[in-house]
């Protein structure tokens, strides 16, 4: 049974008005933090009250601009009850009205076509307008059921999302565990038996005797990427997954939009993907064949030892835009990409490295699956949930059923 209808601006409340004082620090929220399928958005920075958005605790944040609407941009900032904060110019902000509507339903709501349809079509215009138009949505019609049906709707939805937020805390901690192991072995230079190696010097400083200095290029097999024609682009699934550039980079494994049939450069499964424009240095891994474009380039180990480099590159570019030595890039060359030095230590300990930490790329890899699994439910059920198609009286309880 289909949900009553109301205006979106009867439901919620839209663009509130929030007062914040003046030279005083508030939590602040990037247009970076968002990230597309990721709920919960906390503040990490502070910044003096100065213009943007302004929201509280529970309220949705929605990117107008593309692509970040394209990609699905939207999410609830989470903080002490009554805690004001500040954002991005770019943001719309959708408030729950006490007693009509629920926080929790707000954000699915501002998820599902309803809403995101009607505000990427108002970006559509001959004006070639990059922003959404407010007036596109705020008086749509939208499902409304009652406070109760609200709230069961969210709870489903939600235990989803709480899901793929516990593994995503799993994945980092897994990641940085890796990390810190690459760091000890080979920046900090103590790896298993260090004690009886002594230092000799190198180009690049003291490294250990019997290492040596390696370029990439020298290390690793790479290929540049080369844009087709724009005519050769699809997002219906035809040729091979395309990726110009870092748009649809998620934290390790990029997410398939754009497809392309003519196969020009190509990064093949479990390749390094690097930017190579702005921001120059932002790391992924192919899950599948892809052909990319100018914008990145893709690189495998010669030898086999495949996470050795994918934390060598992780490394090299711990600040974006930065090639580890202070110098800034808006872009790098394939000569810049293949002269790239480090200290390359012998096959045994290379070997060795790649022993430890492959469980844990092992177990990162599945939990991205288990993750993609996950978001791929929720979002089938969400329209429907929404909509009324799907009657939550007859759902058990997420929670009674995960006990």
């Amino acid at each position: 049974m289909s949900h009553l209808k109301k205006p979106l601006s009867q439901l919620i409340e839209i663009n509130p008005h929030v007062k914040l004082e003046k030279e005083v620090a508030y939590p602040f929220i990037p247009m970076e933090e968002l990230s597309p399928g990721k709920r919960y958005v906390r503040a990490k920075l502070s910044r003096i009250a100065g213009g943007g958005a302004k929201f509280c605790h529970g309220d949705t944040l929605f990117a107008r601009i593309t692509p970040c609407l394209e990609n699905g941009k939207i999410a609830q900032y989470i903080s002490d009850p009554g805690q004001l904060a500040f954002g991005s110019t770019e943001y719309w902000i959708f408030r729950a009205r006490k007693g009509i509507s629920d926080p929790a339903y707000v954000f699915y709501l501002a998820n599902s076509e309803i809403i995101r349809k009607p505000a990427e079509k108002s970006m559509a215009g001959a004006s070639g307008r990059q922003r959404a138009d407010i007036a596109a949505v705020e008086n749509i019609s939208v499902p409304a059921p009652p406070l109760p049906i609200q709230r069961r709707i969210a709870s489903i939805l939600s235990a989803y999302d709480d899901l793929i937020e516990n593994n995503t805390r799993r994945i980092a901690i897994l990641e940085e565990m890796a990390r810190r192991i690459y760091e000890e072995w080979f920046v900090k230079f103590k790896f298993p038996g260090h004690e009886k190696v002594k230092m000799v010097d190198s180009e690049l400083g003291k490294i250990p005797e019997g290492w040596k200095i390696e370029t990439l290029g020298e290390y690793a097999f790479i290929t540049m990427g080369q844009s087709p024609k724009s005519e050769f682009y699809n997002q219906d699934g035809n040729g091979l997954p395309f990726h110009q550039g870092v748009t649809d980079f998620g934290r390790h494994f990029p997410i398939h939009r754009m497809y392309c049939t003519a196969q020009a450069r190509i990064a093949n499964n479990g390749d390094i993907l690097m930017s190579v424009r702005a921001p120059v240095g932002r790391i992924n891994l192919a899950p599948s064949k892809m052909v990319i474009g100018r914008g990145l380039c893709a690189m495998r180990s010669k030898s086999g030892q495949q996470r050795f480099l994918l934390h060598l590159l992780l490394e090299k570019f711990r600040e974006e835009d930065s090639m580890g030595n202070g110098a800034i890039f808006n872009a790098v060359t394939k000569e810049e990409v293949y002269g790239i030095c480090f200290p390359l230590p012998s096959l045994k300990l290379l070997n060795q490295f790649e022993t430890v930490v492959e469980p844990f790329w092992g177990r990162i890899e599945n939990l991205t699956k288990k993750n993609s699994n996950l978001r791929t439910t929720r979002d089938f059920l969400l329209p429907k949930l929404i909509s009324g198609e799907i009657d939550v009286s007859k759902l058990p309880d997420p929670k009674e059923a995960a006990a």
